[in-house]
This record gives structure tokens, sequence and C-alpha cells, in this order.
């Protein structure tokens, strides 16, 4: 009976994160054509709902009602499994977000290492889905994704060592804490920048978003996809967008912190400043969408190769070097 007590208190939890994340992702997605549509001077999804606010649930419903075509010649079993993989390894990402102090679903001491696992697993749905269409679109599609991610990954974790060497753990409560005095954006806003621009690469938002490009690729790695089997990499997609928002959140801008401990700021609920800063990075990605031409996919390996590796391992021995001399690295 006390196991069963656990079981539906862990559930409890686990809906209660999901539910939210869920209609989170609709609305973002509002959020995004709102503000293409603003910098472009149109109108953007108003018909729908009071602002076109239900836009996105309508979407969902077209989603659920369209035919799901599967391709004579694909590989169907990798074919199916490949959103489910997606969109399942999007969501589970979310199980070590701390919201709060006391509000996280696993409270784990390598946080950050399961969070780069999980991300760098995410590939692995892109590239079965493009091989399993058995068509030349998708496929080199996926192929130029897994370059891409892997290519930024490996700068994201140079700047994550970063943070890390100031903070001494790869708790992201432990993070969030040690910023109490001063945000990590202010000593390292270098890093930041490389990070969000690192972030858009590895979401395939533009200007990177060749794996999906649309003048050369059709679609690219989800070309033969249709109804709720696309709905799910859509949905794994803005996930992965969220979760490198709640990232940038928690490594740079002092996650749940107020930026401001005095009065109205400190009645504001620790939650509600993480979401808000989620949602600040969230605009500058949809802003980014709005201005910036896509990149050719030369331009986008050497930006990744040859600028930010080599900028992010010269900063890492610089941070580290200026801990050490003045006797600021932390005591673990």
């Amino acid at each position: 009976m006390e196991y069963l007590n656990i079981l539906f208190s862990e559930t409890y939890k686990i809906l209660f994160l999901l539910l939210p994340l869920l209609t989170a992702v609709a609305m973002i997605v509002w959020l995004d054509r709102r503000v293409w549509a603003f910098v472009q001077k149109r109108k953007g999804p108003n018909v729908v709902g009071p602002f076109g606010l239900f836009q996105s649930l309508a979407d969902a419903l077209k989603y659920i009602f369209k035919e799901i075509i599967i391709p004579a010649s694909s590989n169907k079993i990798v074919f199916i499994l490949a959103p489910i993989i997606t969109m399942t390894l999007a969501l589970i990402s979310w199980a070590v977000i701390p919201f709060s102090e006391n509000y996280v679903l696993a409270d784990i001491n390598v946080g950050i290492l399961y969070l780069f696992a999980v991300s760098s697993l995410g590939v692995y749905g892109i590239i079965m889905g493009g091989w399993s269409s058995n068509s030349k679109y998708p496929f080199l599609g996926a192929i130029r994704s897994a370059a891409q991610m892997v290519s930024y990954e490996v700068s994201i974790g140079v700047i994550i060592i970063n943070v890390l060497l100031c903070v001494g753990s790869l708790n992201l409560t432990d993070i969030v804490m040690a910023q109490k005095k001063i945000w990590f954006i202010i000593p390292l806003f270098p890093m930041f920048v490389i990070f969000f621009i690192s972030a858009l690469a590895e979401t395939n938002r533009p200007p990177f978003d060749l794996p999906e490009a649309e003048a050369e690729l059709v679609a690219g790695y989800q070309t033969e996809y249709s109804g709720m089997m696309y709905a799910m990499f859509w949905l794994g997609e803005y996930a992965n967008i969220l979760l490198m928002c709640a990232m940038g959140s928690i490594l740079f801008l002092g996650g749940w912190l107020s930026p401001i401990n005095i009065y109205p700021f400190d009645l504001v609920p620790a939650p509600m400043w993480f979401i808000i800063k989620i949602l600040l990075l969230f605009l500058l990605f949809a802003l980014v969408k709005a201005v910036v031409p896509r990149y050719r996919y030369d331009q986008l390996m050497k930006l990744g190769w040859k600028i930010f590796l080599p900028f992010s391992l010269i900063w890492v021995v610089l941070t580290a070097g200026y801990l050490l001399y003045f006797d600021l690295l932390p005591k673990v």
C-alpha cells in the first residue's frame, strides 16, 4: 500500500509538470506567430478566439483528425518510433528543471549532465525519421541535423564548463543559488551570447533551420509525416526550445531569483520569475526568426567549429585562471 501511495504521488507530480508544459507549448506557438506578424506588420492569428488564442488548439484538432500516411517503401517500425522518441526525450528533459528551490521533480546531483545526455539523444529521433522515410529529401535533412546538433553541442558543453567552474556543482539548484549575488550573464556575457546562438542551432531554429529548409528539402526530415506523427515532431521541437530557454535562465539569469529584492518585486512567486525569464528568452528566439536570414550550411559549420569552439575554449582558460589567481574557485 505504501508503494502505491508513492506511485500515485509521483504520477501526480509528473502530470502537474506535463500538463502545464503541453499547454505552454501551444501558447508559445501562438506567441511565435504574433511576434513574426508584429515585426513584419501583419495581423498573425486573430480569427480563432480572442486575439487568435485558440489557433493552436484548432491546429491540434486538425492534426488529430488528419489521416496518418505511412509510405509503402518506408521502414514502418522505425518510421512510427521516430516522432515518439523525439517527443518523449523532449518531455523527460524537464524532470530535472527546478522552478523554485523546493519545486523540482527530480533534484539530482548531476542534473546538468542528465540534461546534456537527454538533449544529445534527441538527434536519434530525427535521424530515424529521415532514414526510415526512404526518401532523399528527409534523409538529407536528417544528415544535416545530425551534423548540426553534434557540432553545436560541443560548444554548449564548453560553455557549461565555464558556469560549473564558478559553481563547483552539477546540481541545477546549486547553480541558481550561486547567482544570489550576481547573475552569471554579467561576468560570462560572451558565453551567454554564444549559448543563445548555439541553442538556435541545436533546436533547428532560424537562421539555422537547414534540416527542414523548405526551399531545398521541402520540409526536411519530416516531409513524409502527417497527422499526429507530424504533430509529435512539432511538439518535441517547441518543448526543446522552451528547454533551451529554461537552461539559459538557470545558467545565466539566476533561474527563479528575483532581479530586485525590494517591494513589490519580492512579492512575485519564485516560479513566476523563472517563467518570465523563459518567455523573455523565447521572445528573442522569435525575433531572430523574424529578422535574420537563413545561413548557408558551410557558414553554419564555420561558425560552430572555427569561431564558437575556439573562443569558448579560450574563455574556459581565462575563467579558470581568474578564479585560481584570486582564490575564488568553489570549495567542493
